[in-house]
């Protein structure tokens, strides 16, 4: 099957967020089972140098000259192809703005143009020779895609994958005249709201569920709750109508780089069957975070950006009641500055007891993740989310809310018994104080019991959470959508 992967995101070329490891995990899946695929992404400043093979393609689109590059995807033959325009792509920050917090003004144009060469790549219109059975794309980046592919009779078919529905891509009625978008497709006055127009805004994301021939999201959780008006961000009325067009695939994990018995980033490599050896990678870490003294104590460690959804604003609230408890906690991560000036100042108040790195690190999030005795996450919607199934992998034990792919992936333990069966896990339900409390409370009663601890950490390590069971429901989805077609 040939397939084109349309992605803003790709590690290790640029990543922000979870989409980058995505778009890198299950195009390699895909092609180890046969398929023929392919990525198209914008060239950021700095692509364009590291990467000299240039397509023979060169166009005006938009009113922008525009050219192609080619490169492979890391340690694989996939081709990337990249989408070369400089006035709109060679800048400096961020892909979407030079702070996060600070989008490009013009990113309806930049991502309008992108999607616009996709939709010639899918058209086999670029001279490679080289046509799709299918397009995939992924979040409001790619939302004009499916809606382009609309207005051809010929054309592959679209899936639509939804990484996290409340950021929708919102642009004024002025960013919508000037993409110079034709009035109507396949029958859908486009300056609607049963198409593109969402409470006066376009919105890229409705035009991607639109238009495209099926939807999906990244855990069969989400694909559930966003149908709600708590979770649907006033896409769920539209969500629903697409009944089984609409669906969720729960992303898996990189087996190879997140695998404590071979991790060149942890101080100790060490397996489900010597699991006595993960107590050095918890003194590395207590001594990196200048937490000595305590090794005894059950260590709670969060990586994480430090954002509202993530549930840090929860944290701060329950820390108070959390360091009445026999544990010490270390943070690693970077995002929202009033969040992070909180939780320094709280870390202040309970010195040799909470450890605060407001940055983000590589290496650091692999020592966490194997040195601490369990992953605390207390988002307040997840997605997927991929630090509880890498906890899980190092017999790390992930606390977290029970949302989205958080509850899909993680087992949770029957309140302070000593059956832990199949559990992996600890679950909150409701998004308070009293209830993380009260799941850190059930995890202390098993850390209390060395037994049953090795028996809940041998219990997550067992999990198959490889991107190769993800990559055979898309295939399958893919497939579905072929045969719709003929």
């Amino acid at each position: 099957m040939n397939i084109l992967f349309a992605c803003s995101e790709l590690y290790p070329l640029i990543k922000t967020g979870g989409l980058a490891d995505v778009a890198y995990n299950l195009p390699a899946a895909l092609r180890r089972q046969g398929h023929d695929i392919r990525i198209v992404l914008p060239s950021y400043s700095g692509l364009a140098e590291a990467h000299h093979k240039w397509l023979d393609y060169s166009a005006e689109v938009m009113g922008y000259p525009v050219g192609l590059l080619q490169a492979h995807l890391k340690g694989t033959d996939i081709p990337v192809y990249l989408v070369d325009c400089p006035q709109l792509f060679d800048r400096p920050g961020g892909p979407y703005g030079e702070y996060a917090d600070q989008p490009w003004t013009d990113n309806a144009q930049r991502f309008g143009l992108f999607c616009r060469v996709s939709e010639k790549i899918a058209l086999n219109q670029v001279g490679l020779a080289w046509h799709p059975d299918t397009v995939h794309c992924n979040d409001w980046h790619t939302g004009l895609l499916p809606l382009l592919l609309a207005s051809h009779n010929k054309r592959p078919q679209c899936l639509f994958t939804i990484h996290n529905l409340a950021y929708q891509g919102l642009f004024d009625r002025i960013d919508f005249e000037a993409l110079d978008l034709p009035a109507t497709v396949d029958g859908k006055v486009l300056w609607d709201y049963q198409a593109l127009e969402y409470y006066g805004m376009m919105s890229f994301m409705k035009a991607g569920i639109v238009f495209a021939d099926a939807v999906n999201t990244v855990s069969v959780g989400y694909a559930k709750e966003v149908l709600s008006k708590e979770f649907g961000c006033g896409l769920e009325g539209l969500l629903r109508s697409l009944g089984e067009g609409f669906s969720g695939i729960t992303n898996g994990i990189d087996t190879q780089l997140w695998d404590p018995s071979n991790d060149p980033m942890i101080q100790t490599i060490y397996g489900s069957h010597s699991l006595h050896r993960k107590v050095f990678n918890k003194l590395a870490l207590l001594a990196e975070f200048q937490l000595l003294g305590h090794q005894d104590r059950l260590l709670l460690g969060i990586v994480s950006r430090l954002t509202e959804q993530k549930g840090i604003d929860l944290l701060i609230e329950a820390l108070p009641l959390i360091m009445q408890l026999p544990v010490d906690l270390v943070v690693l991560g970077n995002g929202d500055k009033v969040l992070e000036k909180a939780l320094l100042e709280v870390e202040k108040q309970y010195p040799m007891r909470i450890s605060v790195k407001p940055a983000y690190d590589e290496r650091a999030a692999h020592l966490v993740i194997a040195g601490a005795d369990a992953l605390l996450i207390p988002s307040r919607y997840e997605p997927c989310g991929l630090t509880q199934m890498y906890a899980q992998r190092y017999g790390t034990i992930p606390v977290a809310h029970g949302v989205g792919g958080l509850a899909d992936t993680i087992i949770d333990i029957a309140p302070f018994s000593e059956n832990i069966a199949d559990s992996t896990g600890v679950l909150f339900w409701d998004f308070t104080p009293d209830a993380l409390i009260d799941a850190l409370q059930r995890l202390h009663f098993v850390y209390d019991n060395l037994l049953l601890w090795r028996d809940l950490q041998r219990s997550g390590m067992g999990e198959d959470f490889s991107w190769d069971i993800s990559a055979t429901g898309y295939s399958n989805l893919y497939q579905s959508l072929i045969s719709q077609k003929y």
